[in-house]
């Protein structure tokens, strides 16, 4: 290859994703998703969204002004000679057949008071606002405790590959020794069979083992929001007995600090606050509104003989008022809000009582799964040594002739048993612990 090529050839290298050349940590795939996760930028949209209804609802609070203009053009094919024609209120003594005139006004409006309604409605765009941003939070939180399962999933599923794939190694020892135990006439051509038949079904093992990895992964991918056709490796947990036999969270202690931080219970208080509110706008609507309001106006015409900033002085005018608005028969409009605030605080209430059931049966759950697996990983772990320590007599003796195919067979499933039950309690009772930790933050 020449120079040229060689460089072209490390510039495409060089330009290819990076996702294939790192493996990435627990907390890496964590600030990733929270920077890119699809769900997350459209809630942080809807914050903004809510914040313009809250910016909208306090400029309410401020009087109104607007301008407008109103400009003419007139035709009257046969005026009368000798009568004056009236333009905005006014005679005019020159006759045209076609004639202009414009008018100006500066108009002002400001509502006193309304029950305050209006201030009701900012406090409750407020408690929207900060509905959103708990929700946001919530969301947030579910990602990351999403990305943690199937961090220790990936990280259990690809342990699980090395004993599958050592298991097959064995096995694959296992059925040349019996290629040659066959030759020299110490087994039969059935018993290799069946070593065969135990082979594959390790080569088998090893696939399904491969395949729930690749399928995590993707789970993984899909909270991360990469579309990269490249490969997804993680940095593993690195996970120790230390980790496995760490003390268990208290469940009430737990369940207490959960009920304090955890944002979708704040999202529901706030939900009980903002039916309190809504109720009190409910009620406003049998109070009167008072407002006020003020304009300036002036008018011109081509009929007038003044000109047009003498006719603009002229007809220039003030004026102001106050009025007064009072709800006599609403057809229940009032009674029907004031009604449904309250079923929607009720609803609140009933929602709030039902999360927290919820959430102590999903900590308690967490929580007997962490206690269970963690004893189950303490006698795995013995379990393990005592079938190992068999498997290699039971090994030694076949191959001595001294066990049969059936007996070697019996002692590997025990092992393969042991081993896969000693890694998998071991990685359940790590994630229902770290479960437990997510929900005390």
């Amino acid at each position: 290859m020449n120079v040229k090529n060689y460089l072209l050839a490390a510039l495409l290298v060089s330009s290819l994703p990076t996702f294939a050349q790192k493996k990435w940590t627990m907390q890496e795939c964590i600030d990733y998703a929270m920077a890119n996760n699809i769900s997350l930028k459209k809630s942080s949209l809807q914050r903004m969204s809510t914040n313009e209804d809250l910016q909208s609802s306090k400029a309410q609070l401020l009087p109104s002004l607007n301008f407008s203009t109103s400009q003419n053009l007139n035709y009257r094919p046969w005026p009368t000679a000798g009568m004056s024609t009236v333009v905005d209120g006014r005679a005019m003594a020159s006759v045209d057949k076609v004639y202009y005139n414009g008018s100006y006004s500066l108009n002002g409006n400001w509502t006193v008071w309304n029950g305050n309604r209006n201030h009701n409605q900012v406090k409750l765009n407020e408690l929207s606002l900060a509905q959103q941003a708990v929700d946001s939070t919530t969301t947030a939180r579910s990602i990351e405790e999403q990305i943690a399962q199937l961090y220790v999933q990936i990280a259990y599923t690809e342990e699980n590959i090395k004993v599958q794939k050592a298991t097959l190694e064995f096995s694959k020892t296992n059925e040349n020794r019996g290629k040659d135990m066959v030759e020299i006439g110490k087994m039969s051509k059935a018993d290799l069979m069946q070593l065969t038949a135990q082979r594959a079904q390790d080569e088998y093992n090893v696939v399904s083992a491969e395949s729930q990895a690749r399928n995590y992964k993707r789970q993984l991918k899909q909270l991360l929001q990469i579309t990269s056709t490249e490969p997804f490796e993680i940095s593993g947990l690195d996970a120790t007995d230390a980790m496995a036999l760490a003390q268990i969270p208290s469940l009430q202690r737990v369940y207490e600090k959960a009920l304090a931080n955890r944002p979708e219970f704040k999202s529901l208080q706030i939900q009980i606050e903002s039916s309190e509110v809504n109720k009190k706008i409910a009620n406003a609507q049998s109070l009167p509104t008072i407002g006020v309001n003020a304009s300036a106006s002036t008018s011109t015409s081509s009929m007038s003989d003044l000109g047009w900033g003498d006719q603009s002085k002229q007809n220039f005018a003030l004026g102001g008022g106050v009025s007064l608005s009072v709800p006599i028969v609403d057809q229940r409009q009032k009674r029907t809000a004031v009604n449904k605030a309250e079923i929607s605080r009720q609803q609140a209430l009933l929602d709030l009582q039902d999360k927290q059931t919820s959430l102590y049966s999903t900590l308690e759950n967490y929580w007997i799964q962490a206690e269970n697996n963690q004893q189950q990983y303490k006698a795995a772990k013995v379990s393990t040594e005592s079938a190992q320590t068999s498997y290699d007599l039971l090994s030694e003796q076949f191959s001595l002739g001294l066990k049969n195919i059936v007996e070697l067979q019996d002692g590997k499933s025990r092992l393969l048993s042991a081993q896969q039950s000693e890694l998998q309690s071991k990685y359940m009772t790590i994630l229902n612990i770290k479960m437990l930790e997510f929900y005390q933050r």
